[in-house]
């Protein structure tokens, strides 16, 4: 059925459940795997690091690296290998871009309950990702949210 799937993962609980599901599916498939994560560009840290410098862009960039390795250490405690992607930008295109660069049949991602202000303000990664996305989209529910 699936033979690419792409994981989105952050490392959030949503994340973890995506990483979960997706892990599941891989399995039952033997579908190849790739893992991504994406360092959106956030307006306040540009603006506050061109008024004072800071380390705060370097932290953000060494936390996502670690909650990808996490991400492929937990897929390789369920028997899966994984290739990993770091990208920058925003997450729905990036999502979106690299599944058609791997030719992904499947796209699995994490649901966050956002308040209608912030969908509004950032906008729905989800709905967002429906523009871009060349293939199927499973958007995984955390069991306790």
């Amino acid at each position: 059925m699936y033979k690419k799937i792409l994981l989105a993962y952050d490392g959030s609980q949503e994340g973890r459940a995506a990483l979960k599901q997706g892990a599941e599916l891989a399995a039952m498939c033997k579908a190849d795997v790739c893992l991504m994560a994406v360092l959106a560009p956030d307006i306040g840290v540009i603006y506050a690091e061109a008024a004072v410098p800071s380390d705060l862009p370097d932290r953000m960039l060494a936390d996502i690296k670690a909650s990808l390795e996490e991400g492929k250490a937990k897929l390789k405690d369920r028997g899966l290998e994984a290739e990993t992607r770091l990208e920058n930008g925003i997450p729905a295109n990036e999502i979106g871009r690299v599944a058609q660069d791997i030719n992904a049949d499947l796209i699995v991602v994490g649901h966050r309950e956002q308040s209608a202000l912030s969908r509004w303000w950032g906008g729905s990664t989800g709905a967002s990702l429906l523009a871009h996305a060349p293939c199927s989209i499973l958007i995984a529910i955390a069991k306790d949210a």
